[in-house]
């Protein structure tokens, strides 16, 4: 089986408008509409770097043409390759991959085998809210144990990065099964590892509960190549 992660950081890309041209002739017009929708310029230009990134990662594992790349979306919104594969040793099996941007990154990651799901999210202060508020909004998404682990990890700023690696790792989670927003997210539960996240490195000891209950079977991963410490990823 195979498995594919990606960043690009698309805070710092800044086509020329014949670039941008360029890039939204390679997408279909279902996704060009999609970037278009964006009220902001930063967050339109990273929807698209993640559209970019999705073709590169068909065309160049699949050797299919840009031209010919036909991606659909689920009734769920979960994008999949409508385009036919010539199956071989490689492609037998089928792919599932995702997108996520935020911050200054998008991300993809895929696995041949494997449903996934991928989320990122940078570490920010909160606007005109204070922390303690911003929790107090977000209570009814974690459990009375993941608060007592994101209110204990020090500072507000450390409070806050471990309240974005749950966050991220839920998101990844709800992405790969594909249910949508109308999850309820306390049905859900992590134990991250006491592990050092340090920039680089991936971890793969967190645990998953669901309905209280351990699940074995998923995998998750906290971090993802080539994101900086500010920024924190969950496959």
């Amino acid at each position: 089986m195979g498995s594919v992660r990606w960043a690009f950081r698309c805070g710092t890309w800044r086509p020329s408008r014949s670039e941008w041209l360029f890039a939204a002739r390679c997408v279909q017009r279902e996704e060009k509409d999609r970037v278009g929708q964006f009220v902001f310029a930063k967050d339109a230009k990273s929807a698209m770097a993640g559209r970019l990134l999705l073709r590169k990662f068909v065309c160049e594992r699949f050797g299919i043409p840009w031209s010919e790349i036909r991606l659909e979306r689920s009734p769920r919104g979960k994008p999949y390759l409508a385009t036919s594969v010539k199956v071989s040793s490689d492609s037998g099996r089928s792919w599932s991959f995702n997108l996520s941007h935020q911050g200054d990154y998008a991300v993809l990651a895929a696995e041949q085998g494997l449903q996934v799901g991928v989320d990122v999210m940078k570490t920010t202060m909160p606007g005109s809210r204070s922390v303690l508020e911003f929790f107090h909004i977000m209570t009814r998404q974690f459990t009375a144990y993941e608060w007592s682990t994101i209110q204990s990890a020090g500072s507000e700023y450390q409070q806050l990065a471990m309240f974005y690696r749950h966050w991220t790792l839920k998101e990844s989670f709800i992405k790969a099964i594909g249910t949508g927003l109308g999850f309820n997210l306390q049905r859900v539960e992590f134990h991250l590892s006491s592990e050092p996240l340090t920039q680089g490195r991936v971890l793969r000891l967190t645990k998953m509960h669901l309905d209280e209950e351990e699940e074995g079977e998923w995998l998750f991963e906290r971090a993802l190549p080539g994101l900086p410490p500010d920024h924190g990823g969950g496959v």
